[in-house]
């Protein structure tokens, strides 16, 4: 059976189960079902389905590729009973000898799993035909290099060797038989035990070697030239015979069927059909749960203590991209984090749209106007849109600090950290955690599991990759304890984590103990707002159950310069603090708001004025203002060459309270927690590269239905009609197409081509439109525009 009438015989449940679980074939959907069948059979199509593989089901494939042609099912089932049967001996062994649990996958239960790995295949449209003759879909064979570990057939092994020594190789391994070297040589490997029982013990050794793969080497000058007589080594022993065939000036590779008789006859060792069981600590589920939603809560806090402190300062954009390493341990120090964390809380802010370069020329990272609307969000909102962007985004923060090729350091929010496999690293590390409910899983384990699940995506990046993602999960609140917590499964099954968050969240506080010592306790996590305000008017000065905040007088005087006043600021203490405002914090308040505005600073380049003499002589005479070249143009106004913001810089380290002011006047109140520039919009939700929306599988099934029904319909051409081309005027040719239209008949036309040649023409005319008439060209068997003034007559059929 051909694959592509396979493939229209298939239902249309069949076709959109396809179609779903491979999404890149209607990427844009083919014209018919053949072009489908075409593309299921590109070598990038395949690699990238053989990828989404389990180990098991792989293996099915390999073994199907390791013949040539279809096999029938029950011959496929015998040899994946032997792999799994060898693999339930060693592991038989090794459980007696160490006490551990089987795994469950051995010989007796190849049928059932068999026929699972099978309909999957089928599914996915790389295995066709019927039970007694099984066969991989076209170009999937080209595609596996090596199956299972196992080299190129004889025939393939030696196209690179010359007749002449073939010929050779053959008279020696094969006399008396008949054919060109090739094909005796081909001839006697397919029962190599001869061949192998002639050679010495060391090279018996070197081809168990290379048995179970893989199955090529490298060896100096192995294109010699060498004969059974002559071998002296054990590599020049299996040169002359055949048993390694040389691929290259320094390779050689195993024949496939040499390799096979070294295995018996079996093509996989060691196989499991079902995955590995996940080793770990278990973990009350309850406990975990809580656990992940108090870091959860405490990964919001972070982001939303970033953005406000990048409000306020914010930290350059490197010539290259990135954010500077001082300024990373800077932001880690002030967020009371280690830096891998705080570079996960830059990454996943900025990924979600609430952090963006701008603010100059030399640029800023800033808060967009996003952050604005994402923090006015309930927690458990803002978590989720946060989660979702860690989940999905191709940046990899764990890749801070680290150098890359040039021995370049890495820095946060450099575009060198984008790797595109990670967002389907972390869903699959997420989906192992998802298969052991309340178990936390060791890093080896899940590990194994992941090698199992997808064999073809291994390397040590995905190994990094992995355990960036045990670690960031635990650090966002995905999982708590190593666990996966019940909100964190919501959000990997697309489910409403928002929802089962929320009641696992700490209840916000919206009171603080004021103390004695100009600090203030949080007994607990502060509303929104109340935080803003506290970290605006006070210095953090220790975090934990309880987070301890300082008063002073640069805190205090920030808050003023906010466009805050004294009276508010005592106000606002009294209605948030569960005990009396002390004397000391309220005298402090008091004082500094005296004191704050009485200098007023605008442009002359600046200039300086105070309805106070004394204050102003008192500035003139101090050492540290030489630098600001003042001078008195007033008993009340004193001018200075610096600019305005150097110079109210410049006062306040002096230890005075200015305030700038406009060319009118006014007071310029210093927004310092409101700088914001424009950024990209939050990351989407993405599609997932293993599914697709019903609704887009059915109607691309529809059309590709529609379009084989039209491709196995269309007409084959015609010949035009013998003698005269039709000629006559231009407006009887365009008033005999416009009947011939709307009766809906076939004409006669004569058509000069882009040569001048007069050619003759069978057409069924559709419509007529600037200039040009589409119509359906019986000789050409195929749709056409024509331009009109071409047209050198019309004919009736």
């Amino acid at each position: 059976m051909e694959f592509t009438e396979w493939i229209r015989g298939r239902t249309d449940e069949q076709l959109r189960a396809l179609v779903s679980a491979r999404p890149e074939l209607i990427t844009p959907v083919p014209a018919h079902l053949e072009g489908l069948a075409s593309r299921a059979g590109s070598p990038s199509a395949i690699a990238r389905v053989l990828d989404r593989l389990d180990r098991f089901t792989l293996a099915v494939v390999e073994t199907l590729a390791v013949r040539d042609g279809p096999m029938p099912k029950e011959r496929l089932r015998e040899l994946v009973a032997a792999a799994l049967a060898d693999d339930e001996s060693e592991s038989g062994a090794r459980d007696a000898k160490n006490g551990a649990r089987g795994t469950g996958s051995g010989a007796g239960d190849v049928e059932p799993a068999l026929s699972v790995a099978l309909d999957r295949l089928f599914e996915l449209a790389l295995v066709f035909g019927p039970d007694d003759a099984l066969d991989l879909g076209p170009g999937v064979r080209k595609v596996l290099e090596d199956p299972a570990g196992l080299g190129p057939r004889a025939v393939d092994a030696f196209r690179h060797h010359a007749p002449e020594q073939l010929d050779e190789m053959a008279d020696e391994v094969a006399p008396g038989t008949e054919g060109s070297g090739k094909e005796r040589l081909a001839a006697v490997l397919a029962q190599p035990a001869a061949l192998i029982g002639s050679v010495s013990p060391e090279a018996r050794g070197a081809l168990d070697q290379l048995a179970w793969g893989p199955p090529t080497g490298r060896v100096p000058n192995a294109r010699r030239e060498v004969s059974v007589a002559s071998a002296r080594s054990p590599i020049e022993e299996l040169l002359a015979r055949g048993l390694l065939a040389a691929t290259g000036e320094e390779s050689v590779t195993l024949p496939r069927e040499v390799g096979l008789y070294l295995r018996g006859g079996r093509v996989h060792r060691g196989l499991l059909a079902l995955p590995p069981p996940l080793e770990g600590t278990a973990r009350d589920r309850k406990l975990a749960d809580r656990t992940a939603a108090g870091q959860a809560f405490a990964f919001v806090r972070s982001v939303e203590e970033l953005c406000e402190r990048w409000s306020v300062e914010p930290p350059g954009v490197l010539r290259t991209g990135g954010l500077g390493v001082r300024d990373l341990k800077r932001t880690a120090s002030e967020l009371d984090l280690p830096e891998w964390v705080a570079a996960l809380v830059v990454e996943v802010a900025h990924a979600a749209g609430l952090i963006a370069a701008g603010g100059g020329v030399d640029g800023e990272w800033l808060p967009t106007s996003g952050y604005d609307l994402w923090r006015v969000r309930a927690t458990a909102d803002r978590w989720v849109t946060l989660a979702a962007t860690w989940l999905q985004m191709d940046r990899v923060p764990g890749l801070v600090g680290d150098r890359d090729e040039r021995d370049r350091p890495l820095n946060a929010l450099h575009t060198d950290l984008r790797r595109s496999s990670a967002p389907g690293v972390r869903a699959a590390t997420l989906g192992v955690l998802a298969a052991a409910p309340g178990l936390a899983p060791a890093r080896d384990s899940v590990l194994e599991r992941l090698a199992w699940e997808q064999p073809r995506r291994r390397g040590p990046l995905r190994e990094q990759l992995t355990e960036f993602a045990l670690r960031e999960a635990e650090q966002v609140g995905v999982t708590g304890l190593g666990a996966l917590s019940a909100h964190g499964r919501a959000l990997l099954e697309g489910g409403e984590a928002a929802e089962v968050l929320a009641p696992l969240l700490p209840e916000p506080v919206d009171h603080v103990l004021l103390q004695a010592d100009l600090t203030a306790v949080a007994p607990g996590p502060l509303t929104s707002e109340l935080n803003r305000w506290m970290t605006l008017t006070t210095d953090v000065e220790s975090k934990g159950g309880a987070t301890v905040y300082r008063f002073s007088e640069g805190s205090i005087r920030r808050a003023l310069d906010a466009g805050h006043g004294g009276e508010e600021l005592v106000s606002m203490l009294s209605r948030h603090s569960a005990t009396p405002v002390p004397q000391a914090l309220s005298y402090l308040v008091t004082d500094v708001a005296r004191r704050h505005g009485r200098i007023r600073v605008g442009t002359a380049s600046a200039y300086i004025r105070c309805d106070d003499p004394a204050l102003l002589d008192q500035i003139t005479a101090d050492r540290r203002s030489a630098a600001l070249r003042l001078r008195r143009l007033a008993p009340t106004v004193i001018a200075s060459r610096s600019s305005r913001a150097a110079l109210v810089d410049s006062l306040r380290a002096m230890g005075y309270a200015p305030v700038a002011e406009s060319i009118d006047g006014d007071v310029i109140i210093s927004q310092l927690d409101s700088r914001r520039t424009e950024g990209l919009a939050p990351a989407r939700a993405v599609a997932s590269p293993n599914g697709l929306d019903p609704e887009v599988a059915v109607a691309a099934v529809r059309a590709l239905r529609a379009g084989d029904a039209a491709h196995l319909a269309r007409r084959e051409p015609v010949d035009a009609p013998g003698g005269q081309v039709p000629r006559g005027p231009a407006t009887a040719t365009i008033s005999a197409l416009q009947e011939a239209i709307k009766q809906g008949v076939r004409v006669w036309i004569g058509y000069l081509d882009s040569q001048g040649n007069a050619t003759s023409r069978i057409l069924e005319p559709a419509r007529m439109e600037g200039g040009y008439l589409t119509a359906y060209d019986e000789t050409r068997a195929a749709v056409h525009r024509f331009a009109l003034h071409r047209i050198t007559g019309v004919a009736g059929l």
